[in-house]
């Protein structure tokens, strides 16, 4: 591999036309230059300078060096200026995980925003639930992840992440509008038994809040459906083959058919960003600002556990 200072100093002397001009540009001396450059000879194995009268110039070779040099110079030029923005600018890339109704409600117009306030960082976006994606976080595969918490069963959070609630809203159940109980003002969970309930797959944050919640009333659940996408329960809730506990923001796009009934002893759910605590960059920042429709800064962490 060759030497990059090597590579700066042939390119000042292919740029400037001598050892002399090239050494002044550089701010070192021209026996400075013939060093490195002599090394440089020995690592390419080829001869880069010859005589040309009382100077010298750059061989074939030492031209085809140059060029190449010329394009490594610019991009390390590049690097270093955008190293140097990330004091003063937000760019680069930013990987968020989510789930699949903070995507739908939360995400379109967080990217819009960070797309006009910050035109140079790159976001991209993959849903999923917090079971699989929470490894890819501290991996540092994703660097901010939108996770859901319900209050009868919180998220747990390795130690070492920051978090910062975004919503919390209220859990319904959604009911076929042919359901018996779908009139309701409010339903209690204990009068649905019996009734199947359609639910994301088990270990997820909605299907273990769903069993405890139940049982927490006394009603052993029969979760029949598992599916990972509420809109896609939200369809067999329609056709009245199951009932569902849904989150306001979870609730759209809903099909024809489907009432969602408050349920009489409330439960909620929250939506909060968390991210690993000694990688908090201006991206994330930028990010959180966006997502919770402030200025930058000001944010809760802390450690979760």
């Amino acid at each position: 591999m060759f030497n990059l200072e090597r590579l700066r100093i042939l390119n000042a002397v292919a740029v400037h036309g001598s050892v002399a001009q090239g050494a002044q540009a550089l701010h070192i001396t021209p026996s400075g230059v013939s060093q490195h450059l002599n090394k440089l000879e020995r690592e390419t194995g080829h001869r880069l300078l010859e005589p040309d009268g009382r100077g010298v110039r750059l061989t074939h070779a030492g031209r085809v060096l140059a060029e190449h040099a010329a394009g490594v110079v610019a991009q390390t030029g590049a690097a270093e200026n955008d190293l140097a923005d990330l004091r003063e600018e937000t760019l680069g890339p930013l990987r968020i995980g989510s789930v699949g109704s903070a995507v739908r409600t939360l995400l379109p117009r967080t990217l819009a925003e960070l797309a006009r306030a910050h035109p140079r960082l790159i976001p991209s976006v993959r849903d999923g639930e917090v079971i699989d994606m929470m490894p890819l976080l501290l991996r540092g595969e994703l660097d901010l992840l939108l996770v859901e918490s319900w209050a009868n069963r919180p998220v747990f959070l390795p130690p070492g992440l920051s978090v910062r609630p975004l919503v919390d809203e209220e859990v319904s159940a959604a009911l076929s509008d042919r359901h018996p109980l779908a009139g309701r003002e409010r339903v209690g969970l204990a009068e649905l038994e019996g009734t199947p309930f359609a639910s994301c797959s088990p270990g997820t944050e909605q299907h273990e809040a769903l069993v405890q919640a139940l049982r927490g009333r006394g009603v052993e659940p029969d979760v029949r459906y598992l599916l990972d996408e509420v809109p896609t329960q939200l369809a067999l809730v329609a056709a009245d083959l199951a009932a569902a506990l849904v989150p306001e923001m979870a609730q759209w796009p809903a099909p024809p058919g489907v009432r969602f009934v408050p349920l009489d002893a409330p439960l909620r759910r929250e939506i909060a960003a968390v991210w690993r605590a000694e990688y908090e960059s201006p991206p994330i920042r930028a990010c959180l600002a966006a997502l919770s429709g402030g200025s930058e800064g000001g944010g809760e962490h802390g450690g979760a556990g």
